[in-house]
């Protein structure tokens, strides 16, 4: 299975926002065992680094974003992505274009606390706390 990562997965994380960071930290302990593949889409690479520089400062801004391209593939955005997100039609461009990235870069599934905003998807989306049973239930 390989996983796009929304980013507000990636900023439960990266942030410690309970009670989300649990579920999410262990669906990146997955990510870093091996036991599913990980992307994060290009556009949440540089939405962390801006949020990180602004908080933390931009050297460990780029300690954070390098650790996150470690970890997981990086999946692009291209005119065809951006193209293709417009014709997708989500309420929000953003999802959209995550969606997109997604099903262009070989995703087989997205994991968000936002699935409602994925309705359009054409891809399995999953909460993490969902993600994580259907992990277990495979294993």
């Amino acid at each position: 299975m390989k996983v796009l990562f929304d980013t507000n997965v990636v900023l439960d994380v990266l942030l410690a926002r309970a009670p989300h960071a649990e579920f999410a930290s262990r669906l990146f302990s997955l990510v870093d065992n091996k036991v599913i593949g990980g992307m994060i889409c290009a556009s949440t690479v540089t939405t962390i680094h801006y949020l990180a520089a602004k908080a933390v400062g931009a050297k460990k801004a780029e300690v954070h974003v390098r650790a996150l391209m470690d970890l997981f593939e990086v999946a692009s955005v291209s005119r065809e992505v951006l193209t293709g997100a417009l014709q997708r039609g989500f309420d929000d461009y953003e999802d959209s274009v995550l969606h997109e990235a997604a099903l262009l870069s070989g995703a087989t599934a997205i994991v968000t606390r936002n699935g409602n905003d994925f309705s359009r998807a054409s891809l399995p989306v999953f909460e993490p706390v969902a993600l994580l049973a259907a992990i277990a239930g495979t294993r």
